[in-house]
């Protein structure tokens, strides 16, 4: 009689996949929880609603279709990736950005959405300007290619697994939200992490395994947090127009009160 067991390695590979199912989903909670319990309490408030309705559709959009088309086709992804001929570390960035340039569309739409939920376009908005271009060169994604910089140069020594990569990145975005924009963002820790960590995880997978990196040590988790927003300086190489149009407005709208 032919017994067949798993060897170990399938088995604790088998419990891994499990714990990271059960923290996308514990993080999947969060991230619609919080924003649900928001929208309730504010649904009186048009502006308020109003932003959180384009949250509710950077959440839709990005979050639940972006996270669905890149988890269900991830095999041809990689397999499209693999026929660039480019350096991998050239690679990851570019991968990256141009998730990032896909996300910051969702959000500049949400935005010029605004008479969907019954305002008018600067009255509330969810991104510095309603120009797709002016938001990405001046606001989010000239800022975020740094940070993609900082994690090729770390994942040159170190093995982060492409969904450590998407845990930490989405922690150095919540961190960065936070600074930016106040502590509330804390509270919505789930939705950012997916909403960076997508920017990310994919490339990660077309890191390559035989690159001569070493397994990190435990210190190298928090130091991955916060290492890449010491790359940010490189904006004065990669977007100098930045400094040459130093009063650009950091928001073209007025505040949002109440």
């Amino acid at each position: 009689m032919n017994n067949t067991f798993p060897t170990s390695k399938t088995s604790a590979s088998s419990r891994l996949a499990k714990r990271q199912r059960a923290v996308v989903v514990a993080l999947a909670v969060w991230a619609t929880l919080v924003p649900g319990f928001v929208l309730f309490a504010v649904w009186k408030n048009p502006v308020h609603r109003a932003v959180l309705g384009m949250a509710w559709g950077l959440i839709l959009l990005w979050i639940g279709g972006g996270g669905l088309i890149m988890w269900h086709w991830r095999d041809p992804w990689d397999r499209l990736a693999a026929k660039v001929r480019l350096p991998w570390m050239l690679k990851f960035v570019l991968g990256c950005t141009a998730l990032a340039l896909i996300e910051e569309a969702v959000t500049t739409l949400m935005t010029n959405c605004a008479p969907l939920f019954g305002m008018r376009v600067g009255e509330a908005y969810i991104t510095s300007s309603a120009n797709y271009f002016d938001v990405v060169l001046y606001h989010s994604v000239v800022v975020f290619v740094p940070l993609f910089v900082g994690w090729a140069v770390m994942l040159r020594f170190w093995t982060f697994s492409p969904f450590t990569i998407f845990l930490l990145f989405g922690i150095t975005g919540t961190l960065c939200e936070t600074l930016s924009f106040g502590l509330q963002n804390l509270g919505n820790l789930g939705m950012w992490i997916f909403v960076y960590g997508l920017m990310v995880w994919l490339p990660g997978r077309w890191v390559p395994p035989d690159r001569g990196a070493k397994p990190p040590h435990w210190w190298a988790y928090p130091l991955a947090v916060v290492l890449p927003l010491t790359f940010l300086p490189l904006d004065f190489l990669l977007a100098p127009w930045l400094w040459l149009t130093a009063k650009h407005p950091g928001i073209h709208f007025p505040p949002i009160g109440g």
